[in-house]
């Protein structure tokens, strides 16, 4: 389970630190892809097999069905960290996610999300505003 919110820094390459947290988890190659609200969804592979399986199921004769497929997984990288636990995360993935410099790595249960810094401080900001209404929204998901 991946949990907490680490701060890095993309280096000129394009390449950033995995926190060391997080990297256990991935294991040594991982898949990076376009996630939902402007970030990127990292999973360890195991956990990306299972989103796949269920991906699948999915009828393409429904057209949301099938642009959402084309865009998750034409967006999904495998990559692999170096020794001193460095990825690079690819261009197309960096401008979808407007990554430039500074970098938030936020553990999601069983995934890592990758965050623009200052896009997860401005959505932080206006999701911890609504913190106790959304709980109750979710109340009937008996958690």
């Amino acid at each position: 389970m991946f949990t907490g919110e680490y701060h890095h820094t993309l280096d000129g390459k394009g390449r950033v630190i995995i926190p060391s947290r997080l990297r256990e988890g991935l294991g040594d190659s991982f898949v990076i892809t376009r996630g939902l609200d402007h970030c990127l969804f990292v999973y360890p592979n195991s956990e990306w097999v299972r989103l796949e399986q269920k991906l699948k199921q999915l009828p393409f004769t429904k057209s949301d069905a099938r642009v959402f497929t084309r865009l998750f997984f034409s967006g999904a990288m495998e990559v692999e960290a170096d020794k001193q636990g460095r990825v690079l995360i690819p261009q197309n993935l960096r401008e979808y996610a407007g990554i430039e410099k500074d970098v938030m790595f936020i553990g999601v249960s069983n995934r890592v999300e990758i965050w623009s810094e200052p896009a997860w401080r401005e959505y932080f900001g206006e999701a911890d505003q609504n913190y106790e209404e959304l709980a109750e929204k979710l109340v009937d998901f008996d958690l």
